[in-house]
């Protein structure tokens, strides 16, 4: 969780679901995803994923280069 990782992917792609889900279970947090949370997450489920697990939409590119110390 140290070191910041940047991986861009579609959320029209299957894969993006599943590297997600791999992510979390191995316990990586503080994800932010973007350009906006997948249309196919419920109001609970995304509440849910931000309470539990730290994830949050990406902002600005200066606004997420100081959030991630860049």
């Amino acid at each position: 969780n140290d070191l910041p990782i940047v991986y861009n992917i579609s959320w029209y792609e299957q894969k993006a679901v599943i590297v997600l889900l791999a992510l979390l279970y191995l316990g990586v947090k503080n994800i932010h995803l973007g350009p906006t949370l997948p249309a196919f997450l419920s109001p609970n489920v995304a509440k849910v994923l931000v309470d539990s697990f730290g994830i949050a939409g990406i902002t600005t590119v200066d606004e997420d280069m100081r959030i991630f110390g860049l």
